[in-house]
């Protein structure tokens, strides 16, 4: 074994066995854009950009494309593809019949952005159309509108095509400084020494309770993924650019720099809850990470999911089917008789000792001005974020 096959034994596999890699460069990618200036144009909003980056890099391994009906069948039925691999979330691109019937199987298409710029091309293999109701059902357990994973299933047109894709160009939204590729971050794993990594997804500044989290996790790997979801979310989420600002600075001051690496993940958030956990979970595999951390309310919105539901799903899967360890946690809190952080399974005391704050809550003092305590944040995140909430008020 020579020293490249050694450093990538340690490497934990990405789903389905290979990292997908379909980004076209260099010659290739001149030939296949110049071709695709004559082909038929798809606009593609900025979730589905997202979609087709994210799958053309590996990170969706191991899709080459928007899903066919076969698969998007099996996905909301059983959680696995027709090959058998665990899957929980479709993803798909969706046409309007008018557009659908200009369309045919063989065909090439070019996809587009809003700014007519051509990120990808993509071979039409499959055009069929579904039921949404169904779909919002086994996905998110509800048809209510104001779910805002149901919302978008609504809006969507009425076909999806299915497809094998290709990146030609890389949006400068995505390809930030702050923005790793699965294979990038592989690289960055294995030069760090990192054989153990513990992933943790956030839309959300993070607080007292997830920091507990994280660190209870870094007492046992070898390094620690904070890795944020910067797609689409909520209105009322709190925005990508000021997620970073306070992820930076809390990691600045309270983070060991060598075992801990800030990179970002363009996806939508789907708030789809139990299922998107798993998502996120193989996801976070295919980025090189062993173990994965679900906490409450993994993914949720409402209370349309149970408070350990994301945990639960996943005891219904064989470890080495899944191959990423989940990390499940308790909700964490600061209790002041304790004087630190902690869960229901380490403190004695009762709910009047315990300083929890919700996220909408604590948005909601921020707009109003008021500062959260020091025990559900720490005081240079709640800096950042009050100063950044006050420049959006102004």
């Amino acid at each position: 074994m020579n020293n490249k096959e050694r450093r990538n034994a340690f490497m934990i596999t990405p789903h389905g066995g290979t990292l997908i890699d379909s980004v076209a460069e260099g010659e290739e990618r001149t030939k296949l854009l110049d071709k695709a200036q004559s082909f038929f144009p798809i606009n593609l909003d900025s979730w589905s950009i997202s979609d087709l980056v994210l799958i053309s890099i590996g990170a969706f391994s191991p899709l080459k494309g928007f899903m066919n009906q076969k698969d998007y069948l099996q996905v909301l039925k059983e959680m696995r593809l027709s090959s058998g691999e665990i899957w929980s979330l479709p993803i798909t691109l969706s046409v309007s019949k008018d557009i659908k019937d200009q369309l045919s199987i063989g065909q090439a298409i070019s996809l587009k952005g809003e700014n007519d710029v051509i990120y990808g091309v993509m071979e039409i293999e499959e055009i069929y159309e579904y039921s949404k109701k169904a779909e919002a059902l086994f996905v998110y357990k509800t048809t209510d509108p104001n779910h805002p994973g149901v919302k978008k299933v609504f809006e969507k047109e009425d076909y999806y095509l299915a497809g094998p894709v290709t990146l030609l160009n890389k949006p400068e939204d995505i390809f930030t400084s702050d923005f790793q590729t699965p294979q990038q971050l592989r690289k960055t794993f294995q030069s760090l020494g990192w054989k153990t990594i513990a992933a943790f997804q956030t839309r959300n500044p993070i607080h007292r309770a997830h920091e507990y989290l994280q660190k209870t996790a870094l007492e046992n790997v070898d390094g620690l993924l904070i890795h944020p979801l910067v797609g689409n979310t909520k209105a009322d989420d709190v925005p990508a650019d000021i997620r970073m600002k306070s992820y930076k600075v809390l990691m600045e001051n309270y983070y060991p720099s060598e075992r801990v690496l800030l990179s970002v993940f363009p996806a939508a958030m789907r708030y789809a809850g139990p299922r998107e956990a798993v998502f996120h979970s193989i996801v976070r595999k295919n980025f090189g990470c062993t173990h994965f951390i679900v906490g409450r309310d993994h993914a949720g919105v409402g209370n349309y999911y149970g408070t350990y539901d994301a945990q639960k799903i996943f005891d219904q899967f064989l470890k080495e089917d899944l191959e990423i360890e989940i990390l499940k946690f308790e909700h964490a809190f600061f209790c002041i008789k304790c004087s630190s952080m902690a869960t229901s399974k380490t403190c004695p005391h009762g709910k009047d000792m315990h300083i929890h704050l919700s996220g909408t809550k604590v948005r909601s003092m921020l707009k109003d001005g008021q500062v959260p305590p020091k025990e559900f944040s720490r005081p240079e995140v709640i800096e950042v974020m009050m100063k950044e909430m006050k420049k959006g008020n102004s």
